[in-house]
């Protein structure tokens, strides 16, 4: 099964194949924001993908689109809840807009100084 790595954060997780990258932090307790539910209606989800990016999903129109509303968007951008992993493992860094939205959605969590 391959293994899914968010890099600053200390977490890596082995994920059963199409799982989307939302769901693989959820698994691992990885921060990441899903201020939709995953619904492809926001970006708080947004991560740069370092590594593994041709193992995922094919990126298309309606998430290009919600792309084009995220912070700092790379070449390497992907939107959590879209990218599902295929066969390989992937590396990742969770922007700082997906984790402030992940502290915004859980306000008993005390952000780090």
């Amino acid at each position: 099964m391959p293994k899914v790595k968010f890099e600053l954060q200390n977490v890596e997780v082995e994920v059963e194949a199409g799982t989307s990258l939302l769901d693989a932090a959820k698994e691992g307790g990885a921060k990441m924001g899903d201020a939709c539910g995953g619904n492809l209606a926001c970006s708080t989800c947004h991560v740069w993908v370092n590594a593994g990016e041709d193992s995922l999903s094919e990126i298309d129109e309606g998430e290009e689109d919600i792309l084009d509303k995220a912070f700092d968007v790379r070449a390497e951008s992907r939107l959590g809840c879209q990218a599902c992993v295929s066969d390989q493992d992937i590396t990742l860094v969770v922007t700082e807009e997906s984790i402030a939205a992940w502290y915004d959605e859980h306000p008993d969590e005390k952000r780090p100084d």
